[in-house]
């Protein structure tokens, strides 16, 4: 599974991104690209936010670390 980012140009010319998968996770940009960034960097925050207070996390994220035995 993949945390997807959705964009959107709105009619004033800015860029709108969110990720569906987090909550929350909704930004501005100036260009398609600095959106996808902000969205990106703002999952990121989330994410740790999440895990340092045993939140869940999406199923995507949980399969990346794995503890040694």
């Amino acid at each position: 599974m993949k945390l997807n980012i959705e964009v959107e140009q709105e009619t004033d010319g800015r860029w709108i991104g969110e990720m569906p998968e987090l909550p929350g996770v909704l930004a501005y940009g100036a260009t398609r690209e600095d959106v996808v960034q902000k969205v990106e960097a703002l999952a990121l925050r989330v994410l740790a936010d999440k895990l340092e207070n045993g939140e869940a996390v999406p199923q995507a994220m949980a399969e990346i670390f794995a503890v040694a035995p």
